[in-house]
């Protein structure tokens, strides 16, 4: 067997396990971090937080208004308790209750607006809920898909693992070493063959000489233009 040709097998199987570890990292990085899930689990805090505050300033005008009552009860009572009898102190209490009821009327207003405002949070926070589940849902139904996936790729990566070094064994340290740096160089592809009387890589065309050379069997021919082993099957 040729050097080239040890190469290629290699080549072939060394290609085979950068997809599959390319995928399987895809994969990890969807499982950990879907964009999907994040924005819908961010909306979800967000909704919650706001349903929350909402609830909160409703309690505290809700707390507002029961004193303005209380006030204006209290001084209802001394207005008409028929203990002031003081025409000045009766007109002044006259004055206290209109101005706590005009107050009043303005907390009641607030207390309407934080009632729907309540409403609204909660209707938002019910969607980002909703949504939340039904991404949650989607994603486990996609991930059993993609962990299913990602057992096959592995079983397939320690096939394909098994066979390198089955390959491996049959070619020369220093003609390894060649590849590997290739490898590095090249973007994973070390060797490549020749297609039309061109390298299949860059497209350069080859003279029947460098064609001849290349389909020796006792040394490694280059491409003269991106530097690939050639390998003429």
């Amino acid at each position: 067997m040729s050097a080239a040709l040890g190469l290629y097998r290699l080549q072939q199987v060394d290609s085979q396990i950068d997809q599959i570890q390319t995928r399987l990292k895809a994969i990890q990085q969807t499982l950990e971090n879907d964009a999907t899930l994040r924005s819908a689990n961010e909306g979800f805090a967000t909704a919650e937080s706001e349903q929350k505050d909402t609830e909160r300033a409703l309690k505290l005008i809700e707390a507002e208004v029961e004193k303005q009552r209380i006030k204006i009860e209290q001084a209802e009572a001394s207005l008409y308790g028929g203990k002031v009898h003081n025409p000045k102190e009766l007109q002044d209490l006259q004055k206290d209750v209109a101005s706590l009821k005009r107050h009043l009327e303005t907390l009641e207003e607030r207390e309407l607006e934080a009632m729907i405002a309540v409403e609204t949070a909660e209707k938002s926070f019910q969607t980002a809920k909703a949504d939340l589940e039904r991404v949650q849902s989607n994603l486990k139904e996609q991930n059993k898909d993609l962990t299913n996936e990602s057992e096959i790729l592995r079983k397939d990566l320690e096939r394909l693992n098994s066979e390198r070094h089955a390959v491996v064994t049959d070619i020369a340290s220093q003609t390894l070493h060649i590849y590997d740096q290739l490898r590095k160089q090249k973007r994973g592809l070390a060797i490549t063959t020749i297609a039309d009387n061109s390298c299949e890589a860059c497209g350069t065309t080859l003279t029947p000489s460098q064609q001849q050379t290349a389909r020796s069997t006792n040394q490694l021919f280059h491409c003269p233009t991106c530097g690939r082993i050639l390998y003429a099957n």
